[in-house]
């Protein structure tokens, strides 16, 4: 009886996260729809690449929300359970508030595994092609930039006729190291093109050293080594170092084993290490939120009160995620230690629920 019982509570709980992940899901692909229709509205597309961008990049919005649809799948579970007097009768045959507390609360805890080691990689790869598919379009936008574990893409209009795409293998300090530029007319033709081992990047002007240009005209192309040059450039080493903080495209397991390489090729540190903690306490945050949701309505007995606890609820896990953001910012500015910024929300829910835990109702 006891693995029936347990089956039951497993498989309504998933499909009570199922169910409110879907209605997100939802409202996320009404709303980037409409963005991604308004990128391509002046582009020749169909209709088709649109919606497969909106389809690809939900997903990993949905992820990073979870926590929050977590904590409603969790009170909403509970409160039908409990309201149809399914929680009484599995109260009958031995199962105690916290042992669904902790069936509950582990279940979760093991879809932030899974999402960890299993679906961040495909999210991230779908991050990946959704800006792959976007930098094709490039042309119709002003500016562009990208960067990836690959190196940094950046797409320039200098004028109406003229076209900057510069690539570079890693920034080092107020370098970035191993550029090219491609200089292109108003027809995407060819017309220049440097290369240059070290570029300072600190202000506007861009100083290259040990430079190569290649010029190229009607079909001809003329090189020239010079020891420095420098140009004009909309960006410099603050504007480029702000693009270190997308880590869509960076999956977990990426940051966790090739941490060091992404250090050499110019990530931030204090990034890397906000963004690594902030996975490793995935897992528990999804703990504690469930955790949190069944203390309230596990506390309830009146279905008069399941309003009340609702917009506790919502109050409580706004409150939660604006206390997360603040935390975070603290820590960006060295207020407190960064890794303390990143775990305080779990271990402030972690103290509230043990709290909770000990006053749930046994009645």
């Amino acid at each position: 009886m006891n693995k029936i019982i347990t089956k039951y509570l497993l498989t309504n709980f998933f499909k009570s996260i199922l169910i409110w992940v879907s209605i997100f899901y939802c409202f996320g692909i009404i709303l980037s729809l409409f963005e991604e229709i308004e990128f391509f509205k002046n582009i020749n597309v169909s209709l088709y690449t649109p919606i497969l961008l909106t389809s690809i990049s939900v997903p990993g919005i949905i992820i990073k929300i979870l926590p929050f649809i977590i904590f409603i799948s969790s009170m909403w579970f509970m409160i039908k359970i409990r309201n149809n007097k399914d929680l009484l009768t599995i109260k009958v045959f031995g199962y105690s508030n916290i042992k669904i507390f902790f069936i509950l609360a582990f279940t979760s805890f093991f879809l932030g595994c899974l999402i960890l080691f299993l679906i961040n990689p495909i999210t991230s790869s779908m991050s990946k092609y959704y800006e792959k598919t976007k930098s094709k379009y490039a042309r119709d936008i002003d500016h562009l930039v990208t960067f990836n574990k690959n190196g940094l893409w950046i797409k320039e209009n200098i004028n109406i006729n003229e076209t900057r795409i510069i690539t570079a293998e890693k920034i080092d300090g107020l370098n970035l190291i191993n550029v090219t530029i491609f200089h292109l007319d108003k027809d995407y033709k060819l017309k220049e093109k440097i290369l240059s081992k070290k570029t300072n990047i600190k202000n506007q002007k861009w100083i290259f050293e040990k430079v190569s240009i290649l010029k190229f005209e009607d079909g001809l192309f003329d090189t020239k080594d010079l020891e420095q040059y420098s140009i004009k450039s909309i960006y410099d080493h603050e504007k480029v170092t702000t693009l270190f903080k997308n880590f869509d495209t960076l999956p977990f397991l990426d940051i966790l084993i090739n941490y060091n390489q992404l250090l050499d090729n110019g990530y931030n540190k204090k990034l890397l290490d906000e963004n690594l903690n902030s996975w490793l306490s995935y897992p528990f945050f999804l703990f504690m939120m469930t955790a949190i949701a069944a203390v309230l309505t596990m506390n309830t007995l009146k279905k008069s009160d399941n309003i009340k606890f609702i917009m506790i609820g919502i109050i409580l896990c706004i409150t939660v995620f604006y206390l997360k953001d603040l935390s975070l910012a603290l820590g960006q500015t060295d207020r407190i230690p960064l890794v303390l910024s990143v775990w305080s929300p779990v271990i402030a829910l972690g103290f509230f629920s043990f709290i909770g835990v000990l006053q749930i109702n046994e009645k």
